[in-house]
């Protein structure tokens, strides 16, 4: 049975806060993005930003085909245990020589593990969807894209970015907002596929967020007040609810690239089949 571990960015207390909101954990939608795909695969979660946690089940790296990194509401440039942890495991299993694919988070301390750097957008936090992200030649040539666009929007939600790409990385992609989209980030034994939105965000997921950082987004400036910015999440979970609806994908200027589920995840279901699967 083909196994991966999920290293879940988030610590224990942002976990719970989460949880009280009925939102999903960074590694919750992960497991659930690759069992729509792969519903035979074993998938393991390691919360990676709390003290005294382990690869369960007492395995190594040597029993997984891959590791995910998830999201988390960290910042890769800190120095607390919860940030350096991860990055430590990161470099672990890349030695161990396992393939590693990561969004957001996973991009940015997968780029320090290898000695780039990370820092706050100058242009603030990219929310919702990542827009026009569009693929440079290495990037339309690299099977990771295989099947996306040569343009496309996307799930997401950072503060930070990658300002610095360690020596070795290809740059696939970017947009208006950050320069680092995607990127293939050479890491001990192995490589880093990553992206800085989220592909393996619904739209179910999307709304939950806009509840769990509702008044960041207000005092932001995103939304005038409360009942603006519920009524953009409300659009976000009905097209959720029902992707084949032209008028709502037209309100939120979305497209196929959002709301079918196989584009949308097209870089994650692209690690597996070139990086895992091809290994069995």
């Amino acid at each position: 049975m083909t196994r991966l571990l999920l290293l879940e960015g988030n610590t224990a207390d942002k976990r719970a806060s989460a949880r009280a909101l009925h939102v999903r954990s960074s590694s919750e939608i992960y497991a659930e993005a690759i069992a729509a795909h792969y519903p035979a695969m074993a998938l393991d979660v390691l919360n990676g930003a709390d003290p005294g946690e382990a690869i369960p089940g007492g395995r190594g790296w040597s029993d997984y085909a891959g590791l995910v990194i998830t999201g988390s509401a960290l910042h890769a440039y800190d120095t607390d245990f919860a940030v350096t942890n991860q990055i430590a495991l990161v470099a672990e299993a890349a030695e161990a020589g396992l393939p590693i694919f990561g969004s957001c988070w996973g991009l940015q301390i997968a780029a320090i593990a290898a000695g780039g750097a990370v820092a706050p957008s100058p242009k603030g936090r990219e929310v919702g969807f990542a827009r026009k992200v569009a693929l440079n030649a290495a990037g339309c040539a690299h099977p990771m894209f295989s099947a996306k666009p040569t343009v496309f929007d996307a799930p997401c939600i950072h503060y930070d970015e990658v300002s610095v790409l360690p020596q070795g990385a290809i740059l696939l992609a970017s947009n208006a907002h950050s320069t680092v989209q995607a990127a293939i980030i050479a890491l001990g034994r192995s490589e880093v596929w990553a992206v800085q939105y989220h592909p393996e965000f619904d739209l179910d997921q999307l709304a939950q967020l806009y509840t769990l950082y509702a008044d960041d987004m207000i005092a932001q400036g995103f939304f005038a007040d409360l009942t603006d910015l519920a009524s953009y999440r409300d659009k976000l979970a009905a097209l959720g609810a029902a992707p084949d609806s032209v008028g709502l994908a037209r309100q939120l200027g979305v497209d196929s690239d959002v709301t079918d589920d196989r584009t949308r995840r097209a870089e994650i279901i692209a690690w597996i089949e070139h990086r895992v699967l091809a290994q069995d």
